[in-house]
């Protein structure tokens, strides 16, 4: 396996509140995170980095996360815990109600790989050189397209793209979509919106396919793409290849 991850603040904002790590546990089973915070007072940075923080520090003491049912539930239950953490630090500092995050992840394992989400963070997969999207972006325009009140084009541009129907710490009870994906996949790549935002899918998956770019000069190249396009949110990936016999090469902020 290579891994690699890589956060940017971007070239408009102030400060990064976007989270992102890839850990093994005892077994060598993987978890990649990337989450996007929100929030008033760098809230944001605080939410997403619990959860990342918090997930990523459970799942690395773990000798295995078990069978494919046991990481759902593990999923599930860090879901609810995380969302409570949230809720509890908003409401012991005032000042930063409204603060939450999304959560986007993948649990790879020699039986299967699963994927998990909250909010309009993506997960893909890469598979004989053509990416497919696995995650469904909890959006309004993403609602409304699914209803055929917007086209895929009309949504792009639309004025209320950003807004959130679902994110950890934006209500009591939050659950986490699960992805049961085929573990017959070549790359696993999960960003925030930071990126999709200003770099298509097509674009992203031309980047992967420069086989002569190292892991790293693929990631970075795809921030250098965004930064030119604007940079007008942070932006974060975490990339991993399958590749068996080679070492996990992998950086973080």
């Amino acid at each position: 396996m290579k891994t690699y991850y890589q956060t940017d603040t971007g070239r408009v904002r102030s400060h990064n509140e976007d989270s992102v790590t890839i850990v093994k546990n005892l077994t060598s089973e993987y978890l990649m995170i990337v989450a996007d915070g929100m929030g008033g007072h760098k809230a944001g940075e605080v939410a997403s980095s619990l959860v990342v923080t918090e997930m990523g520090k459970r799942f690395s003491e773990l000798s295995s996360i078990g069978t494919k049912e046991e990481a759902v539930n593990w999923l599930k239950e860090m879901t609810d815990e995380m969302n409570m953490k949230i809720l509890k630090y908003a409401e012991s500092y005032p000042e930063t109600t409204g603060l939450g995050t999304t959560c986007v992840c993948a649990i790879l394992t020699n039986d299967y790989l699963i994927f998990g989400n909250i909010g309009d963070s993506s997960g893909y997969v890469m598979k004989n050189g053509k990416i497919y999207k696995v995650t469904k972006d909890h959006t309004l325009v993403n609602i409304l397209v699914e209803t055929g009140e917007l086209t895929e084009e009309e949504a792009k541009s639309h004025p209320q793209k950003n807004v959130l129907m679902k994110a950890l710490g934006a209500s009591e009870k939050v659950s986490m979509d699960i992805f049961d994906v085929e573990k017959d996949i070549d790359e696993i790549f999960l960003c925030s919106d930071g990126l999709t935002n200003l770099v298509t899918a097509e674009q992203i998956e031309r980047v992967l396919n420069e086989k002569e770019l190292s892991i790293g000069e693929r990631v970075d190249k795809l921030i250098l793409k965004a930064n030119a396009r604007g940079g007008n949110d942070n932006i974060t990936i975490a990339y991993l290849i399958r590749e068996s016999g080679e070492t996990s090469d992998s950086k973080g902020f």
